[in-house]
């Protein structure tokens, strides 16, 4: 006969997690570090700094329309994208570095997702009440008191979101006039989009998704296994202090005497005392927990605490846990150090180095060479001049010293242009071997472009070759 018993389900519906209010070190540090954070990312559009007439003065400005990147003092061009690059690559290492030494404390402190959760969090404990008071809320039926609570959050939620949504938008233009363009409705559409769909997700990731978006979402706590090893620090449950689980102060019993603080504080919903889990954002909360617990019942703190699976070992033994810097300076963390610091140096050397005449010269390949009626051979290049100031400048083009060559530039009969401000000017410019020249009997010869700022004098110069007759 047929099986009557039905599958199991393979679907397992969310559990709400309404995470408790909790006093402590790692609580009051994840405030600041919010605050900070936050601080940062609403306040820097509105910095003015002062790059003279005709530039923008905002501080930090992506500049789509002329396609620049403005970072107070520092101006980075598009072909100079190597710099954001190199910051990827410094964002990615550092990220490494600091998994394989403290694990997941980008999640748990200063990750995006943790720092709006965090904030919605608090939001919803203003309005509806701490743990308790949230899932009375939550189980009861809808009438007038708790529509009034949940439209009251929601409102405030939406209202964070659009903050977060025009703060973002303000990065990429002027951000006074932006506002004022969005405040009378003038502003692109490009702008309302971008502002509303940052709204919605914030709304969505921040107030209900939560702690889904980590769990399930995020690549990274599958990542971090590969990053971490046994001299890792991370959050734990001394079990072997802890277990049996019972009353305080009772013969036989361990410290843990399973008041469910620590779950109740988790926003991740999970208890720590299982053990090590991917749901785990390392954010210290269990421990500020489990600290007021053990105070209150006069035992020793540390019964959930930040430790190695190194230091595990040894205190289960008896014996005495190594120095916290000894686990974080170890080869794997030093190397990842060295090159973040190595990128790091490798764009200070190039910012402080780069010219400010930019250069480039393209020869004109078809045809290679042109032989006019004197016998002279003339080659074509196309020359683009970038200048950089805020100014126009005159920059004068030359060859280097000891070429016979002779240069000269379309359209006037000087070897000097005005380069607008800020701009780039793309000029063609002919160089010539008469026949008796060396040059135009070698099928190629060096050839070096040298541009002169006439009001600084400053020089750069370009390498390419000039193509004769090849006898």
């Amino acid at each position: 006969m047929p099986p009557t018993d039905s599958p199991p389900a393979l679907y397992a519906a969310r559990e709400p997690v309404f995470p408790r209010r909790v006093k402590g070190r790692f609580r009051n540090l994840k405030w600041g570090l919010m605050a900070l954070m936050l601080g940062i990312y609403y306040i820097t559009p509105w910095i003015r700094w002062d790059r003279g007439p005709g530039m923008p003065d905002q501080a930090v400005l992506i500049d789509l329309a002329t396609r620049r990147f403005f970072f107070f003092w520092i101006e980075i061009w598009p072909y100079e994208f190597y710099f954001v690059a190199g910051l990827l690559i410094m964002a990615g290492l550092g990220l490494f570095l600091f998994t394989s030494a403290l694990g997941r404390v980008w999640c748990g402190y200063a990750c995006p997702q943790t720092v709006w959760t965090d904030l919605f969090i608090l939001v919803e404990r203003w309005i509806e009440g701490d743990r308790n008071a949230r899932v009375r809320l939550y189980n009861a039926k809808w009438d007038a008191h708790k529509v009034r609570l949940r439209l009251t959050k929601w409102i405030v939620w939406l209202l964070i979101g659009l903050a977060t949504g025009g703060a973002w938008v303000f990065y990429f233009t002027d951000a006074p006039t932006l506002l004022s363009n969005l405040i009378h409705g003038t502003a692109h559409p490009v702008a309302y989009i971008t502002m509303t769909i940052l709204t919605l997700t914030t709304f969505f990731f921040g107030g209900v998704a939560r702690e889904q978006v980590c769990i399930y979402a995020c690549p990274w706590p599958r990542i971090q296994a590969a990053m971490m090893d046994e001299d890792t620090i991370t959050i734990g449950y001394r079990d072997w202090r802890g277990e049996p689980r019972g009353k305080a102060n009772v013969e036989g019993h361990g410290d843990c005497i399973d008041c469910m603080a620590c779950v109740n504080v988790c926003p991740m919903g999970i208890d720590i005392r299982d053990g090590q889990q991917m749901a785990c954002i390392t954010c210290g909360l269990c421990i500020d927990a489990c600290d007021d617990t053990m105070a209150r019942i006069g035992k020793p703190r540390g019964l959930i605490d930040y430790y190695t699976l190194k230091d595990e070992a040894v205190e289960r033994a008896g014996g005495t846990a190594k120095h916290i810097w000894k686990h974080i300076l170890r080869p794997r963390t030093l190397l990842y150090t060295g090159l973040w610091s190595l990128v790091g140096l490798g764009l200070l050397f190039a910012l402080f180095i780069r010219s400010d005449i930019d250069m480039t010269v393209a020869p004109v390949r078809n045809p290679t060479y042109i032989v006019q009626s004197d016998g002279t051979i003339r080659n074509v290049y196309d020359i683009r001049l970038r200048n950089k100031f805020n100014d126009a400048r005159q920059f004068h083009l030359s060859l280097s010293a000891d070429s016979i060559l002779r240069i000269g530039i379309e359209g006037t009969e000087d070897q000097t242009v005005t380069v607008p401000a800020d701009e780039t000017l793309q000029i063609r410019v002919y160089v010539s071997a008469r026949p008796q020249d060396h040059a135009a009997h070698e099928e190629r010869t060096a050839l070096r472009f040298w541009v002169e700022d006439v009001t600084s004098g400053d020089r750069a110069h370009v390498d390419t070759i000039f193509n004769g007759k090849d006898n």
